[in-house]
């Protein structure tokens, strides 16, 4: 069998693509390596949200090429969001064989085949129907402990500074019970955690199915099963959403609620379909119905015309809603979005540096003060493996998704710990078991 190494990046998406891609070409005869100096075929599945992202990517296409001295038909292919952006550019540089775009994955053992007649080959077509909702994916968790769900794809929103539904195109849901099937696997084989992905997947529907029905169809699988999901849109996310997660214990307690700024004004040039007032009532009623719902966000700093009062609404924001932790970013244009068409990136670099860090300065304290709240409260934990920082320790998250370490020598990957929190920093709470 060919040996087939895949590099990673971006969001949770990316990471199910993989496992969808490996499990195509396992089909395909192509076998898994974790070691690119000893694979056949060598593939970056890429993302396009940010200028960064795609930067780093364009520098291990040069160390990819280079394995090509000592290895002369090593085939490179780049998959994802970046080949759907970039397309003939990757493929005219010379160092790429193949250009697949995120709806053109079965059609990988096809381009590979032709590839080694020694024709580059491309297929970046978008879909309305590819779902890959009967192919089982190869799952890539090492312990065994949490698997990803592609519950739909693409996106409708078409907010102004976003690739996404040019890199992925329209939004489409996958059948129901293609992906309760699924998550019937997953506890077949093992797994103790589903995570539920979507662009938007508020805006899940699937005849009278909706994403509410669908979580509830998948939490009452079993009540050891825990289930989370990602990404929830403000505009989107219900009331009835809300009262499933409320009446299910092994729906994880937490909510990853986008609000990209705290201005009205930017909200509506970025188009996201709410208000700041919208966001802060979506948030009380969250916190109304599950006082223990931890809430993360992602912010931009910086966009299009942003003034100091935008930038100080924003911080308000933070200060009223007090997040649990957040993603963020300065404003990196993207083109072909209709903000890289209308609007000029106009706010200087020092200036977009400086208001992010002090969001991120803000943010810290906000973390540290949410785990400190934390200090003597128990927890059950799924073990997912030994902390990266102590010997003799274990980690694991809890519901709200913050990450717990503790001592630990008897448990494993997969089991259920009781902890009480001793100790925090920004990003863990330090436990002891009960």
């Amino acid at each position: 069998m060919k040996k087939l190494y895949i590099e990673t990046y971006g969001c949770q998406m990316n990471v199910n693509d993989t496992e969808v891609v490996f499990s195509i070409l396992a089909g395909a005869g192509y076998e898994r390596t974790e070691d690119m100096h000893e694979a056949d075929v060598i593939m970056a599945n890429t993302c396009s949200v940010r200028d960064g992202a795609e930067q780093r990517i364009l520098g291990r296409i040069e160390q990819f090429h280079a394995c090509r001295k000592d290895r002369p038909g090593l085939v490179v292919g780049i998959l994802g969001c970046m080949a759907e952006r970039l397309k003939d550019r990757l493929l005219d540089s010379g160092k790429v064989d193949v250009v697949a775009g995120p709806d053109a994955y079965r059609n990988l053992p096809a381009l590979l085949a032709a590839v080694s007649e020694g024709h580059p080959q491309m297929d970046v077509e978008l879909s309305r129907e590819e779902t890959y909702g009967d192919i089982r994916p190869l799952r890539i968790d090492k312990n065994g402990v949490s698997a990803f769900i592609s519950i739909m794809r693409g996106c409708n929103n078409v907010c102004s500074y976003c690739v996404v539904p040019y890199t992925r195109g329209a939004e489409r849901s996958r059948d129901h019970r293609s992906i309760v099937r699924e998550a019937c696997e997953c506890l077949e084989m093992g797994y103790k955690e589903v995570t539920l992905l979507g662009q938007n997947v508020d805006s899940y529907r699937d005849g009278e199915v909706s994403f509410a029905d669908l979580l509830d169809m998948v939490a009452a699988l079993d009540p050891a099963l825990r289930v989370r999901f990602s990404t929830s849109h403000p505009k989107d996310i219900s009331d009835r959403l809300i009262a499933v997660m409320a009446a299910r214990p092994n729906i994880c307690r937490h909510i990853h609620l986008p609000v990209q700024s705290g201005s009205d004004r930017l909200l509506e040039k970025m188009r996201r379909g709410y208000t700041r007032e919208w966001y802060l009532g979506r948030v009380r009623a969250i916190r109304s119905a599950m006082p223990d719902c931890a809430i993360t966000t992602d912010v931009i700093a910086g966009f299009c015309s942003e003034t100091e009062e935008d930038h100080r609404l924003t911080l308000s924001l933070f200060e009223e809603v007090g997040f649990d932790a957040a993603f963020m970013f300065q404003y990196s244009e993207r083109p072909g979005t209709l903000a890289a068409r209308r609007y000029p990136d106009d706010v200087p670099p020092e200036v977009k540096n400086r208001r992010l860090e002090e969001i991120i300065a803000l943010q810290n304290r906000l973390s540290l003060e949410s785990n400190r709240r934390d200090v003597g409260k128990r927890f059950e934990v799924l073990v997912e493996g030994p902390s990266k920082k102590g010997s003799g320790q274990l980690c694991g998250r809890n519901a709200q998704n913050k990450m717990c370490v503790w001592d630990d020598s008897v448990h494993r990957p997969g089991e259920y710990v009781t902890v009480q929190v001793t100790d925090c920093s920004l990003a863990t709470l330090f436990c002891e078991l009960v």
